[in-house]
């Protein structure tokens, strides 16, 4: 596919370290959003390892609905174009939180609601986009069903490996 040059995802390869390369990362995620949809609020939680964008469900999804709005595809396409674009040794995630009311006992709802219906939608909208699977989670805590959290993570290829005691690691 053809990426628009904005989106490159060859942008963010620095010989400088992992550290530019996710700083540039969360410039290109913070362009995206604020030209995309004025109401997020971002956040740069850790500089280049860390960053918070938090946007309405209603701006994302249709009122009512677990179908997200064909005027957010462009954001979404930007999102995968970024995030595909890994230097080697880097790994670009990203997570996916929703809001949901609790039952009456303070648990997170056990059926499937509207929030729960809407994660999986976002999860299967981006691997539909192309956002390599293994770079997206999802899920949901206690909170207002219209706010939605989106952590995007900047990590090390190997703080990602499983290690098993007996590995050769001691």
């Amino acid at each position: 596919s053809i990426v628009p040059p904005s989106t490159d995802p060859t942008r963010f390869k620095s010989k400088e370290g992992d550290l530019v390369a996710g700083q540039q990362y969360q410039e290109t995620v913070t362009d995206i959003f604020a030209a995309a949809l004025q109401v997020a609020k971002i956040k740069v939680v850790h500089p280049g390892r860390l960053m918070q964008v938090q946007i309405p469900a209603n701006t994302l999804f249709v009122a009512g609905e677990a179908r997200i709005q064909a005027n957010q595809f462009e954001l979404l396409d930007r999102i995968v174009a970024a995030a595909s674009g890994r230097p080697p040794g880097l790994r670009f995630d990203l997570e996916f939180v929703i809001g949901s009311r609790t039952r009456e006992d303070g648990g997170l709802p056990q059926s499937q609601t509207l929030e729960l219906a809407r994660a999986g939608a976002f999860a299967r909208e981006m691997s539909e986009r192309g956002l390599p699977p293994d770079s997206i989670a999802i899920g949901i805590e206690p909170g207002d069903p219209n706010d939605v959290t989106m952590w995007f993570y900047i990590r090390r290829q190997e703080e990602t490996r499983l290690r098993f005691q007996g590995d050769g690691d001691g």
